[in-house]
């Protein structure tokens, strides 16, 4: 029998990235992702429902991650499931499920940083603010406002 394992999630940070290295030196990064669904129930109430989801982020993708993401901002992450067990500071054996990215796409706007500028007649150096974004500069728009599932 085949097996298929691959999940898709959109949703937003919760927390910001908690990045980290093995002994190795492999960069880690923990995403904490709030997904929201919003549903009427049988008496046609609109009814909102989170979920919360713990995604494992590896190697060059994590530090971007760490450098780019921050608590509120949405993301969108492929990957697969992945369970580990490990025995918590009371001695108990604790079972965990998250999902191991083997993608993650940074939705929603590039923060606007300042851009470095030489001025030629003077030789000085400036730095220009408000400059344009080229289409290559900007992100995908991701959904903005309402149930974004972010503790305060």
């Amino acid at each position: 029998m085949a097996n298929y394992n691959k999940v898709i999630l959109m949703g937003n940070l919760t927390r910001d990235p908690e990045l980290r290295y093995t002994p190795g030196g492999t960069a880690v990064v923990n995403l904490r992702l709030a997904i929201n669904r919003r549903f009427r129930d049988r008496n046609g109430e609109q009814r909102d429902e989170v979920c919360y989801v713990t995604v494992v982020v590896w190697d060059k993708q994590a530090e971007l991650c760490n450098q780019y993401l921050q608590k509120g901002k949405p993301v969108f992450v492929e990957g697969r499931l992945q369970s580990r067990s490990f025995e918590d500071s009371s001695g108990n054996k604790r079972n965990i499920l998250e999902v191991r990215a083997e993608r993650t796409q940074f939705l929603g706007t590039r923060p606007a940083t300042p851009v470095e500028t030489k001025d030629v007649e003077t030789g000085g150096s400036g730095v220009e603010e408000g400059i344009e974004p080229s289409s290559e500069d900007v992100w995908l728009e991701g959904a903005k406002g309402e149930g974004d599932g972010i503790e305060n």
